[in-house]
């Protein structure tokens, strides 16, 4: 069994990703856990029941103007964000190093150089030979995640003296982009910045799905890449505890890539990053329906504008092509091939994660059910299966866990940059100067530090590699890979050439408008309900005249009784839910009938796509009449069985 701590629920909570959520918040905002009645008048003397039912009706009504105007004010800002064509969301001021739309083979990516915040001076870098590259995530939305305001990840590493870079990306891949083109791309930036700094290798600071493009140039660059930091980055897709994370049985209950490819089909070639924000949404309808909308309701006074800014980049959807997310969906979240060597970048390019020299470090939290410890961990046993050959192959992997904070808390908490961040980014030298081996980094706060000094002090303690592993029902996730690939085969050779026929620039963007993810929030602009416009000339009004209710008022009491019972209903349909889903896949793939298992193995060995996969041959080779049309490789000396 694994050693990793497994996520709890504090008492009266709704559950992990409540909290992760809430470290979300721009600076802990909307779901930090706030006492609704933080912000209440202090208690008065009695008063009549009359008088205290009048009291709070005033202020109820008053929030309602409030938490509407909020609600019309983030439409709008949607649907201007759109119009100006969703640029970065980044609070710094940056220049463009690199843009690799104008590459050879182009990519929509672009290499920024920090210059320093937007409401203040230029940051001169103290430490000119040490860059770091900070990369955000293509996960649905745009790039900032890692920097959109002062105390993020970008202002830390500013702080701590580093020449900082940041890898961003535009709404629109370009046209046929694959993840070839995206990494020889990275590549290209990040000899770029060595380039500038003497040759010093940079950091690189991966962020979310962003990781896994950060380990293979860990492969790639090796000699002109630095410390690797994996920030919530799943590399082990398979692993993980029941009641932990339900996502990585998504994939073989909706019968495997199809789904995206087919999205991806209907969006005229590109498939829609708001469907990669809505399964996030989905995984907490307590959070979604309730606790974030009630959580902005009680402190409407408070959380207005943190709402706002955190809403403004979490509905800015972007785009990926129809070769990128099927290459994805079949090579990591359903075939889990990068920790087994067996993803292919392009022709000439095979990861192997052996390769990589550089110092890993991984940070994860035990409250995040899209990356829990397990997926953040469980590739380490799998490529060094003992400790003493981690130390045989001269690498060392470092992780940090926090206990509590959510899966996008990582990135943007506040409370997370000014302790984790910060201690990272404060101990480069100390990380790269480890001997081989697997440790574990600590951060020992205030009076629990020893010594002279009360402030943070990180220690690094040594650990088994054996204790990482965790067994999980790896025949089960196979026969669901089989079962993808089986029906990925049979889309591709009747549906898709359907789908594509009728899809059109038109038809696509008719559908992005009407995707959830977006009319939910347009809906409450001005120009799709003009009712609207009359909260908006009210809530001035209401700001002017605020009488918030008393902090002991019963009717206050009996309000938050009844949301904290509706986020337990909701909590319970999702426990509900998720045990449902671990059930079913239990059934149909650890215990399904000896001739499905046939059935499914049998169809997928003896199929051009199983033979392709078993020689070795990439999808795209059976597409083109000249193996090295597309490939980036082709023509440049190559390392066999490497990424090249």
């Amino acid at each position: 069994m694994s050693t990793l701590p497994r996520p709890k629920a504090s008492p009266g909570s709704a559950g992990t990703r409540s909290r992760a959520y809430a470290k979300a918040q721009p600076s802990g905002a909307i779901a930090a856990r706030h006492d609704p009645a933080e912000h209440r008048r202090e208690p008065s003397r009695p008063e009549l029941p009359w008088l205290q039912a009048w009291r709070y009706q005033v202020d109820f009504l008053q929030r309602s103007v409030l938490f509407l105007d909020t609600l019309r004010e983030r439409g709008e800002n949607l649907l201007a964000h759109e119009k100006r064509g969703l640029p970065p969301l980044l609070a710094f001021e940056y220049e463009t190093v690199l843009d690799a739309r104008r590459f050879e083979h182009p990519a929509n990516y672009a290499l920024f150089r920090v210059i320093g915040h937007r409401d203040g001076d230029s940051a001169q870098p103290t430490r000119p030979c040490r860059p770091v590259i900070i990369f955000d995530p293509r996960a649905g939305h745009g790039p900032g995640i890692g920097g959109f305001k002062g105390e993020s990840e970008v202002g830390m590493a500013l702080e701590q003296g580093y020449p900082v870079y940041f890898v961003a990306f535009f709404p629109d891949p370009c046209p046929g982009q694959s993840l070839a083109d995206v990494h020889h791309a990275l590549r290209r930036f990040v000899a770029e910045v060595a380039r500038r700094h003497a040759g010093q290798p940079p950091v690189l600071y991966g962020n979310c799905q962003a990781g896994w493009a950060v380990v293979l140039l860990s492969a790639d660059c090796v000699g002109t890449a630095g410390l690797a930091v994996l920030n919530g980055s799943p590399l082990s897709y398979w692993a993980g505890a029941p009641e932990v994370n339900p996502m990585r049985l998504a994939g073989g209950l909706s019968g495997g890539a199809w789904a995206a490819h087919m999205a991806a089909d209907a969006g005229d070639g590109y498939f829609d990053g708001a469907w990669l924000a809505l399964n996030f949404e989905l995984l907490n309808p307590a959070h979604t329906l309730w606790e974030k909308n009630y959580q902005l309701f009680a402190n409407v006074d408070t959380e207005r504008e943190r709402f706002l800014q955190f809403e403004r980049w979490w509905s800015g959807y972007y785009r990926l092509s129809r070769e990128e997310i099927v290459a994805i969906v079949e090579n990591l979240f359903i075939g889990n091939k990068l920790e087994q060597g067996l993803m292919r970048i392009c022709e000439h390019c095979v990861a192997d994660l052996k390769r990589i020299r550089n110092p890993i470090l991984v940070f994860a939290s035990s409250a995040d059910n899209i990356t829990p410890p397990h997926q953040a961990l469980n590739w380490v046993p799998v490529i060094y299966p003992t400790t003493q050959a981690l130390k045989a192959a001269g690498q060392r992997v470092v992780y940090l866990l926090n206990p509590h904070v959510g899966h996008l808390g990582i990135f943007v908490s506040a409370d997370v940059a000014r302790r984790e961040h910060r201690a990272i980014l404060g101990h480069v030298d100390e990380l790269e100067a480890l001997a081989p081996g697997l440790y574990e980094m600590k951060i020992v706060d205030g009076a629990a530090a020893t010594g002279p000094s009360t402030a943070p002090r990180v220690e690094f303690h040594p650990r088994r590699v054996e204790d990482l592993r965790y067994d999980y029902p790896r025949k089960a996730f196979e026969r669901a890979r089989d079962l993808s690939e089986l029906n990925e085969l049979l889309y591709r050779a009747f549906l898709s050439p359907l789908v594509r026929a009728t899809s059109s620039p038109w038809s696509a963007e008719l559908l992005k408008w009407l995707h959830p993810m977006r009319w939910s929030r347009y809906l409450c602009a001005e120009r799709f309900s003009p009712w609207m416009a009359s909260i908006r000339m009210l809530a001035p009004l209401v700001e002017k005249n605020r009488i918030p209710v008393e902090i002991d008022n019963p009717y206050l009491a009996l309000e938050r009784v009844a949301s904290g019972d509706t986020l337990r209903a909701l909590e319970t349909y999702r426990k509900a839910r998720d045990s449902a889903y671990e059930a079913v896949f239990t059934v149909l793939f650890e215990q399904a009938p000896a001739g499905f298992k046939q059935v499914a193995a049998a169809s997928t060995t003896s199929s051009p796509l199983r033979r392709a996969k078993r020689n070795r041959i990439p999808r795209r080779l059976m597409e083109t009449d000249d193996p090295g049309t597309n490939c980036l490789c082709a023509g440049m000396p190559t390392r066999t069985g490497v990424i090249s």
